[in-house]
């Protein structure tokens, strides 16, 4: 079915989501400009939506190639770390906080760490890996949806998804300690980075 909604509110309703996807997938540095563009493009093609797929798996579709697109530009430097945190000593920050936080206050800190922590390796993933994660895991959507907006097949997106959740979760293991504290949250700490010193030549 053809949308009837206006431009205007297809901007209210969907530029927050955008941005918010943008920011995951290129850093939030290029995210605004990048979706000034993608709601240019979709000023200029609404007239010619046909309603094959939702809207929502359109705008998202114009998203994700004018991401690509740019990533693959000669001019576009594709910097990880777009979420920067301090590692050096996560016990005692850690700990820090909990001794004068609340209960309540010490779960939102310690999603808020997870959340932060995950995202990091989230960005560290390749772009095909990242996509998927982020369209299925962070914005909600179903396969079928995803291979609307990637333009692959079903099975492609279930083998990648699966191999992009593998690879996050060795990621994970890898680079965190998880736990769980005595009110039953799960928490983690990143695992400290041993540098061996150079043995004499």
């Amino acid at each position: 079915m053809v949308s009837h909604q206006t431009f205007n509110e297809i901007f209210d309703e969907y530029h927050p989501r955008i941005l918010r996807y943008l920011k995951r997938i290129v850093g939030p540095d290029d995210a605004e400009d990048l979706a000034q563009e993608v709601f240019d493009k979709i000023n200029r093609g609404l007239k010619k939506f046909q309603g094959r797929s939702s809207l929502a798996t359109w705008i998202y579709r114009i998203a994700t190639n004018t991401a690509i697109d740019t990533s693959r530009s000669a001019a576009y430097k594709y910097e990880t770390g777009h979420h920067s945190f301090e590692y050096e000593t996560p016990h005692e920050s850690s700990d820090a906080t909990v001794v004068k936080a609340s209960p309540v206050t010490d779960q939102l800190v310690i999603r808020k760490e997870m959340s932060d922590c995950i995202n990091e390796f989230i960005d560290k993933l390749p772009p095909d890996y990242k996509t998927v994660i982020v369209l299925s895991d962070l914005e909600g959507f179903a396969n079928k949806e995803i291979a609307e907006i990637l333009g692959i097949s079903l099975d492609n997106v279930k083998i990648r998804l699966h191999r992009a959740r593998a690879r996050l979760k060795k990621a994970l293991q890898d680079g965190c300690d998880f736990y769980h504290t005595e009110g039953n949250t799960l928490a983690c700490d990143r695992k400290q980075v041993h540098i061996l010193p150079k043995t004499p030549e």
